[in-house]
């Protein structure tokens, strides 16, 4: 867990002095790091007890095709690029963004499968 409450220091080196303690609605979680392989999900209890489904692995996504509309699921082979970080490459990890090699082509992921829980993918031509 991570606090990503307000800092007891301010910007210029000096101590502030809370007026409330650390809060439950100010802890942060670690990013679920989605790779490929066999499907792991995981549910997590948000604020507000709504519920947050997390994709740790994923093997198949649901790619459309802009052309005629059709989605398919497809088993996704691996990375081939991320503008978030080139590091994500080399670790196959899923992002929102992410180009991914599948057996249709290759397509870019328009869902956030540590968020939803999904690949969603949209193939490019």
């Amino acid at each position: 867990m991570q606090w990503q409450g307000e800092s007891v220091r301010k910007v210029t080196g000096g101590r502030r002095r809370p007026a409330a303690m650390k809060r439950r609605a100010e802890i942060g979680l670690a990013p679920a790091d989605t790779h490929i392989g066999e499907d792991r999900r995981k549910i997590i209890r948000t604020f507000g007890g709504n519920d947050k489904v997390r994709a740790l692995r994923a093997a198949f996504a649901n790619v459309t095709n802009p052309t005629n509309g059709e989605t398919k699921k497809v088993k996704i082979e691996k990375v081939e690029k991320n503008d978030a970080n080139p590091n994500y490459v080399r670790r196959n990890l899923l992002t929102k963004g992410a180009v991914i090699k599948t057996e249709i082509g290759n397509a870019r992921i328009m869902s956030r499968p540590g968020q939803d829980g999904v690949i969603n993918a949209v193939l490019l031509e």
